[in-house]
């Protein structure tokens, strides 16, 4: 008698996608924003890194030049 095996067969297409390396965070931002036509929260995300940015630089040796830009 054969035994059949509860694991279902994966095809090439599966494995393959398996053993590629997990996409980087930008990468899944992107294909997020890409599959699911959220484009309008782009320029929520780009003001909230430029915030992020500044804070960052605000407290460092940069940041006497940063205060002359405003």
């Amino acid at each position: 008698m054969e035994e059949q095996s509860d694991k279902p067969k994966s095809s090439p297409e599966f494995v393959r996608r398996a053993e590629e390396p997990p996409p980087g965070f930008f990468a899944e931002l992107f294909e997020f924003l890409r599959t699911s036509k959220k484009w309008w929260l782009t320029p929520i995300i780009i003001l909230l890194l430029a915030i992020g940015l500044l804070l960052v630089l605000g407290s460092s040796a940069v940041a006497p030049f940063i205060y002359t830009l405003f």
